[in-house]
């Protein structure tokens, strides 16, 4: 993945301003924003968020969570990550499980959701057609990442990858930190961890998971319990 290396922000809250004002991929911009104006019948009466969507939790958070990009009709909707969509109801019910949020749904903005110790982000802040961005989609979303990644370093101990794409982008931002991790790299599996010692001496681990998409719960590729396990896993570690 590409780094442009031309960002560097004072906190999360500015790089979280700056990722809602981007436009830098024409066509996810003309995606986004025609599904905000079309709508799914069922929130025909909503008004749409239709901007990309930042992180969500704590700048200190000791877990990292990242997934693949806004759901469509989910956070491009309700303008919060994993928020209004079947994905979230999955997410959010394993880390209350796990006591890292403070309710178990994540249904809007002003639904009262708060996470302990822990936040989540994605490799693309938009939602793409398809669910499926470009290579060179990817790879311009990847200079956000990687400043996130930097901004969180002094408190993360936990990095989850919520799917194969996160997996890879999680080792390559922080290859691209310049810390030393483990080789050859594991290959994307659920349960698949790797712990390596920062550049700073702090002991961290990365942690793989199915992505709760409809795909993998409806078909028990990924179930309830399995996902749960997941997220006690990484709030025992810290």
């Amino acid at each position: 993945m590409e780094w442009h290396g031309d960002l560097h922000f004072k906190s999360l809250p500015l790089l979280d301003k700056a990722i809602v004002k981007c436009v830098d991929c024409p066509r996810l911009v003309e995606w986004r924003e025609e599904i905000a104006v079309a709508k799914r019948k069922s929130y025909e009466n909503e008004k749409y968020w239709g901007k990309p969507v930042p992180g969500f939790g704590p700048a200190d958070a000791e877990i990292l969570i990242v997934g693949l990009a806004p759901g469509a009709h989910g956070a491009n909707r309700t303008g919060r990550i994993f928020t209004g969509d079947s994905s979230g109801d999955w997410l959010y019910r394993a880390l209350h499980n796990a006591g890292l949020a403070k309710i178990p749904t994540s249904s809007s903005i002003n639904d009262g959701q708060e996470l302990i110790k822990t936040r989540i982000t994605c490799a693309v802040h938009c939602a793409p057609p398809d669910n499926k961005p470009s290579t060179s989609e990817k790879n311009e979303c990847n200079k956000y990442l990687v400043e996130e990644f930097r901004l969180m370093m002094p408190t993360v101990k936990v990095f989850i990858a919520l799917g194969n794409l996160a997996w890879t982008s999680i080792f390559a931002t922080l290859t691209e930190l310049g810390e030393d991790l483990p080789r050859p790299r594991p290959k994307f599996g659920h349960g698949e961890r790797t712990i390596f010692i920062g550049n700073d001496g702090i002991k961290r681990i990365i942690i793989a998971s199915y992505h709760p998409s409809q795909q993998n719960t409806f078909t028990g590729k990924l179930t309830q319990d399995q996902l749960n396990l997941i997220m006690k896993d990484a709030a025992e570690f810290i």
